[in-house]
C-alpha cells in the first residue's frame, strides 16, 4: 500500500492481486470498520461503490486507488483496507492493512505559520527601539554639553563671581 497527498487529496494506492479474475477491495473507516468505499472486479469489469461523498475509487490494470477529497479534522481516523479474492479458488477472506490518517486544521496551519513572523516582528521592534533610544540619548547628551560649554569659553561676557560687600558701620 502507498499513501500520497496531492492537491489536498489523500490517495491510498493498492496493487491489484496477480492471477485473480474476481476480487473486491474495500476501504473502512474507524475502529467500528464503517465501509466508506469499495471496488469489485468481475470478468474485467470494475464496479465502484461509495457510501460517502468524499471517497472516489479508480482502477487500472495494476492498481486500485481510493481517493479521499476535501477532508477535515473530523475525518481523522484509522483507515482499514480489505482485499477479498473470489476467483480462482480458493476463496481468500479479507486481508487487512491499516493506516492512521492525521488531518491538521487549516487554522492550525495558519497560526503555526504566523508564529515565526510574530516573534521576528517583536524582536525587530525591540531592536529598533533600542537603537532609537541610544541615538536619542547621544543627541541629548551632546546638546547638553554644547550648551554648558558655550557659556564658559565663547561668551562675550565674562562670568562674574559673587561679591559679598562687607558693610562698615556708619557713625
Amino acid at each position: 500500500m502507498m499513501v500520497e497527498f496531492e492537491n489536498g487529496n489523500f490517495k491510498f494506492i493498492f496493487p491489484n492481486p496477480k492471477n485473480v479474475s474476481e476480487f473486491s477491495m474495500t476501504l473502512f473507516k474507524g475502529h467500528e470498520k464503517k465501509e466508506i468505499c469499495a471496488l469489485h472486479l468481475s470478468e474485467g469489469n470494475a464496479i465502484p461503490k461509495s457510501n460517502v461523498t468524499y471517497c472516489q475509487t479508480t482502477h487500472s490494470k495494476s492498481t486500485t486507488t481510493f481517493i479521499l477529497k476535501n477532508l477535515e479534522r473530523k475525518h481523522m481516523d484509522m483507515y482499514t483496507y480489505c482485499l477479498e479474492m473470489f476467483l480462482p479458488p480458493p476463496y481468500v477472506d479479507c486481508r487487512l492493512r491499516e493506516t492512521y490518517l492525521y488531518i491538521q486544521d487549516k487554522e492550525d496551519c495558519i497560526s503555526m505559520g504566523l508564529k515565526p513572523w510574530i516573534i521576528t516582528g517583536l524582536i525587530m521592534f525591540a531592536m529598533i527601539s533600542c537603537v532609537c533610544s541610544v541615538i536619542a540619548c547621544y543627541l541629548w547628551n551632546k546638546n547638553q554639553q554644547c550648551e554648558s560649554k558655550s557659556h564658559e569659553y565663547n561668551s562675550e561676557y565674562m562670568p562674574m563671581a559673587a561679591v559679598n560687600a562687607a558693610k562698615t558701620p556708619r557713625i
